[in-house]
């Protein structure tokens, strides 16, 4: 089988047509799909009627399922992660203020799932089970297309950076670790800057200059260009690369619509950086 793929921007996401991934599928077919997330960094797939059982069955052919670090009301045992206003004891919106919605909101700022961790999350994948009419939108912003574009000389500059990423940054206490600046994906050789709400600080650097250009890579990444916003339609399916995207959720009036997601996410292979502290040339 060979997929069918549609290229949705220049530099970041295709949609894959002609599959259903809630069935059994074979390794070749899995092989092609990984390819695929390589290449576009986002993919994405309309009509795609997970239950929880069949996402994680699916998830694990990229790889094995992290489990959160906090499990919230919903979450149980399974190496998947709920993210709604809905709570599931009442099935009723959660009312204004709840520390769910609370949460929730962390996520309209740009990040990469995991990059806290000290072998950082491989790929994410989220399944629109109730989406809301309006807003609730996706946003993808491709850092190896943004590293591409960027003079020579300030790709040198970067190389060999390393920076702590620190959840106690942007949401919560846990320890800090240290990633590569630059990391290069071992199955195509192409380079991408690594930054996101949870890289407060470049080691070595003064912290106003570290944060100055940790924050100069976000906005460098998300310029029109090198771009994706995926507006949710239900059962929709969307995986993406945390090696080299970013991405943040969108707005939508939480006290009227629901919105009921299913994310799991598969594991990092290693560290960005080895026992020295150094950045590796490829991670």
């Amino acid at each position: 089988m060979t997929l069918s793929i549609r290229k949705l921007t220049d530099h970041i996401a295709a949609q894959i047509g002609d599959i259903d991934l809630t069935k059994s599928i074979s390794e070749p077919v899995a092989a092609q799909l990984r390819s695929a997330l390589d290449d576009y960094s986002v993919l994405v797939f309309r009509d795609q009627h997970f239950d929880n059982e069949s996402q994680i069955a699916f998830s694990r052919r990229f790889g094995p399922l992290e489990n959160m670090l906090c499990k919230r009301e919903g979450d149980g045992n399974q190496p998947i992660s709920n993210i709604t206003n809905v709570d599931f004891r009442s099935d009723q919106i959660f009312p204004v203020g709840h520390s769910r919605l609370i949460a929730n909101s962390g996520n309209e700022n740009w990040h990469t799932d995991s990059s806290f961790k000290p072998a950082p999350a491989y790929c994410s994948m989220l399944s629109g089970r109730e989406v809301p009419p309006l807003g609730a939108d996706t946003q993808f912003a491709s850092c190896r297309a943004a590293y591409e574009a960027i003079p020579e000389t300030q790709q040198r500059h970067l190389d060999g950076l390393v920076a702590e990423h620190d959840y106690a940054w942007s949401r919560s206490q846990v320890p800090a670790v240290r990633q590569a600046v630059v990391r290069t994906n071992p199955g195509n050789g192409r380079k991408n800057f690594y930054t996101g709400a949870h890289a407060a600080r470049v080691v070595g650097w003064p912290q106003d200059k570290g944060r100055q250009l940790l924050q100069d890579l976000i906005a460098q990444a998300a310029q029109p260009q090198f771009f994706y916003v995926h507006q949710w339609q239900q059962y929709d399916f969307v995986i993406w690369d945390n090696r080299c995207v970013l991405h943040r959720a969108t707005a939508f009036d939480s006290e009227k619509y629901r919105r009921v997601m299913r994310r799991t996410t598969v594991a990092g292979i290693g560290p960005t950086i080895n026992d020295a502290g150094e950045a590796l040339a490829s991670a």
